[in-house]
Formats: structure tokens, C-alpha cells, sequence
């Protein structure tokens, strides 16, 4: 699903955030990315949806080489990953629903379709009787949630999660990461950038150390690594 072949990036103050890296994500796979601040992470995460671009290398997702995509193209790509933000990005003047529906309607999706599907994510996430509250009416998980909704509501093959539970606290931080493991369970790749120790430490998946912009570590049902 995801390859990088010798991937570098060098941002123009001369720091290099990403130092050769090569990795293979498979389909379905969960993976989580760790490291101290500022190995590169962010930047490792951001090449996979395009909102950086490698110096050197190739990044390929789902059969698109992702260095030669024409910027024109680059929405089409996103249709296809689900991301997100440790701070929600909602649209604070739409209601949850036009929240989650907004995805639908840039592709030009029936109303049908778009009522279908947004009830089916707002019921996933648990919040369908929130579907007509602005985002200031909910509490930093529920709109951490309907974050959740709205990146999975056009289906996309792959989700990238930037530090999704650190604005919140540890039983909303659980609840998330039930929701991400039914997200994984029904086939979408996850990669998902945390800081959170007990998280990885307890639910056992894929995790991948970046140190410097190097991957110092590879495990599968690895654990976190660092010290508290």
C-alpha cells in the first residue's frame, strides 16, 4: 500500500528531516510512528499525504508515485487517505453534519449518498444524536471523533493520524483508539504518529522509531521504546 524508496527531505534552512528512509506498509496494516520531538516524524507523515514533498526519493501509495504526481492531481490523491490532526480542523461555523458531509460534497457526491454515509460514520464514532451541534458545543473528544468521521466518510484506503489523542485525556484517548482499531479491522491502512507510551505499550501493533530522520527500530507488535 505504502513504499519509500531512499527518501530525503531537506527543508530550505538546511535542516534535513528525513535522512534516506526506506519502508514498506502493507495493506490493513496498523503502524505506529515514534521518536522524540523533531527526529521527523511530521515530515515523515506529511509526505504521505503530499503536504511536503521529498527532496530525494520515491514515495508510491496505492500504485501512485507520488514525487511525479502534477499538483492537479494531488486532491484526487487525498480522496483516497483519511488524516487526522491532533487539533480536529473542524469548520467551527458547520454542525457536525456539514462538518463530516463537507468531504462528500467537494466530489460532488448525491444528497442521497452523502445523508447515507454520514449517518453510518456519525454512528461508527458514536455521536449521531450530536449530528446538528456546532463544533464548540462538543468536548475535545467528541470533536476529535467527528475528525474521525469526517476523514474515513469517503472511504479511503489509508488513514495518517498526527498525534490524534495529545490535546486529550486518557479515557477519551482509549475511546479513539477503539474507534481506530474498528477503522483497521474493516481493512483501512492506519499509520498513526503518537507520543502516547501506554497506548502503543498496550495495544500491540507495528512500530516504527524515527531517530534524526533515520528508522532506528522496526518491530512488529513492537513496544514504545523511550522513557517517560
Amino acid at each position: 500500500m505504502i513504499e519509500m524508496q531512499d527518501v530525503y527531505k531537506k527543508y530550505p534552512n538546511g535542516v534535513l528531516a528525513v535522512d534516506g528512509i526506506n519502508i514498506k506498509i502493507k495493506a490493513g496494516e496498523f503502524v505506529y510512528v515514534v521518536g522524540p520531538s523533531g527526529a521527523g516524524k511530521s515530515t515523515f507523515i506529511k509526505m504521505m499525504y503530499r503536504e511536503e514533498k521529498p527532496t530525494n526519493g520515491s514515495i508510491i501509495i496505492d500504485g501512485v508515485n507520488l514525487s511525479k504526481l502534477k499538483e492537479g492531481k494531488v486532491p484526487l490523491l487525498r480522496r483516497n487517505i483519511g488524516v487526522v490532526f491532533q487539533d480536529f480542523k473542524l469548520l467551527p461555523q458547520l454542525t457536525v453534519y456539514e462538518n463530516v458531509a463537507f468531504a462528500l460534497e467537494v466530489i460532488e457526491e448525491s444528497p442521497k449518498n452523502i445523508k447515507k454515509r454520514v449517518m453510518e460514520v456519525l454512528d461508527l464514532v458514536k455521536l449521531k444524536h450530536k449530528a446538528r451541534h456546532l463544533p464548540n458545543e462538543l468536548s475535545g473528544g467528541e470533536q476529535q471523533r467527528i475528525s474521525i468521521a469526517r476523514s474515513i466518510v469517503n472511504k479511503p484506503k489509508v488513514m495518517i493520524a498526527d498525534e490524534p489523542t495529545g490535546n486529550l485525556d486518557p479515557d477519551t484517548s482509549w475511546e479513539i483508539m477503539s474507534i481506530f482499531e474498528e477503522i483497521n479491522d474493516k481493512g483501512t491502512t492506519i499509520i498513526m504518529a503518537t507520543h502516547n507510551r501506554e497506548i502503543v505499550n498496550t495495544i500491540k501493533k507495528r512500530v516504527v522509531a524515527i531517530e534524526n530522520g533515520k528508522i532506528v527500530r522496526d518491530q512488529a507488535e513492537g513496544d514504545y521504546g523511550y522513557e517517560a
